[in-house]
């Protein structure tokens, strides 16, 4: 399995081979060009000056036949060549390693390189000059004109060996090679240590994730700051869903035992009435008595499964489709919910404060939640309203939007309650014991709700008044 250090690894040992190579080979061509220009330039230049030598000599001007050879003798060792001379049918005459006489003498060139020689002034080749060297050569050839310069009289060739003249090349050759293993060695440990630190948080990353999918919540990932801002991000990222994942597990299980703490307390109370009733512990004359309030935790029941088929069905989706948004007239709508409490507001001779503005204020939003939202407020407020309370309903108009109140007079809730009273089943403790009928999920449902249409709900508790407020867009 390739790890994440190996193919950073193989990629950069790649790369910087194909750079090296290229390099190299660039560099090589460039060196051997320059040597190659240089060494025909050296040796043309040369060439000349022993030309022109030589045509003094043939000449016969002042320089004598024993200043031309010290003369022949001092240009060739000054510019490392060797240099030939031949008459002008091309017969060697003089090598300039052996003036006085050497085994070339009497060697003929050929007759096609020399008329080329005499044409074109100036001949400049590299390969074997047969009878005279065995390794290859520089060549250049020029013509020895005569004192009117107009007819040759003989013939230059100066020469000097290839591995001669790329001896610098070999040497930076050498040099190179030797960097470049330096480089690739350096090369090596520095992505070795790098790739090995950038995926030590992989594997740190990979670790705790293994530890988390095993049960362990509260596992998180440790980053150093230097490390790079990816990983950082990574870590970060990975951790947020951790957090999110280790709250979503904490509140299933707490749904989870709410649920079967809320199921079990009706489900014994039936239980315990049927089985009354069957033994006969509770005589014929009760049963009707005990069967309402079966009746009553039967429905209960139901209520409490309603509402979480509610719950997980507005948990599908984030927001409310656009089709089932609606204009309605919200006054109308909080005014029709009011009027399905009035049993309950005489049993508990509630006042009512009504405070609507005059004209229709229109909305846009699902009535039907927006009804239930509405309902599931007034039932809490009319439930902990004491006898001859006040049950409080506004509707206020601000900028472009409603804002819809529902409160009542009763118990203050504390401060460290308020953030908690949308949460899945909680209750204050007080209220648990007064209003059985309650499951915790009322406004949860509303906040739900209202979470849904985009816009905001919030309560106020002081000096024995709780008021819950939310918004809704206003269309004129």
């Amino acid at each position: 399995m390739k790890t994440t250090f190996s193919r950073a690894f193989f990629t950069a040992a790649i790369i910087l081979l194909a750079a090296l190579l290229l390099v190299g080979a660039s560099f090589q061509a460039l060196v051997r060009n320059m040597l190659v220009r240089q060494t025909e330039n050296n040796l043309k230049d040369d060439c000349a000056t022993v030309a022109g030598l030589a045509t003094a000599y043939y000449a016969q001007s002042a320089v004598s036949k024993q200043d031309f050879f010290v003369n022949l003798s001092i240009a060739t060792r000054v510019s490392g060549a060797d240099a030939v001379i031949c008459d002008s049918r091309g017969r060697l005459v003089l090598c300039s390693d052996s003036p006085l006489g050497c085994s070339h003498q009497g060697m003929v060139i050929q007759e096609n390189y020399l008329q080329q020689v005499f044409q074109e002034g100036v001949v400049s080749d590299m390969g074997l000059v047969q009878g005279l060297y065995e390794e290859a050569r520089y060549v250049v050839g020029m013509p020895i004109l005569d004192a009117s310069g107009q007819q040759p009289v003989g013939l230059v060739l100066l020469s000097t060996p290839v591995n001669k003249a790329m001896a610098l090349l070999d040497k930076l050759s050498d040099s190179y090679l030797l960097v470049s293993v330096v480089v690739v060695l350096v090369a090596v440990i520095v992505i070795t240590l790098m790739a090995r630190y950038q995926s030590s948080p992989l594997k740190e990353m990979a670790k705790v994730a293994s530890d988390f999918g095993h049960g362990q919540l509260d596992a998180r990932v440790s980053i150093d700051e230097g490390s790079p801002q990816e990983v950082q991000e990574l870590a970060l990222a990975f951790n947020n869903m951790a957090s999110s994942l280790e709250k979503s597990e904490y509140q299933r299980q707490e749904f989870v035992a709410n649920v079967s703490h809320e199921l079990k307390t009706p489900m014994t109370t039936i239980s315990g009435y049927v089985d009354g009733m069957l033994d006969g512990t509770i005589p014929p004359e009760r049963h009707e008595h005990y069967m309402r309030l079966v009746s009553q935790e039967t429905k209960r029941l139901s209520r409490l499964v309603r509402s979480m088929l509610d719950i997980s069905r507005m948990q599908g989706q984030e927001r409310i489709p656009p089709e089932r948004l609606t204009r309605f007239d919200l006054a109308a709508c909080v005014g029709k919910v009011l009027v399905t409490f009035e049993q309950s507001v005489v049993e508990k001779n509630l006042n009512v404060e009504v405070d609507f503005p005059e004209h229709s204020v229109d909305t846009r939003a699902d009535q039907d939640a927006i009804t239930q939202v509405v309902y599931n407020l007034m039932d809490n407020a009319v439930k902990f309203c004491p006898p001859a309370g006040t049950l409080r309903v506004a509707i206020r108009e601000g900028g472009d939007r409603l804002y819809v109140s529902v409160g009542n007079d009763g118990d203050t809730i504390p401060p460290e309650e308020l953030p908690l009273v949308f949460d899945r089943f909680h209750k204050l403790d007080k209220s648990r014991a007064k209003n059985r009928d309650g499951w915790g999920l009322g406004l949860y449902i509303v906040k739900t709700l209202i979470d849904r249409h985009g816009e905001n709900i919030s309560v106020t508790s002081q000096n024995g008044k709780t008021e819950f407020t939310f918004t809704l867009p206003l269309v004129n």
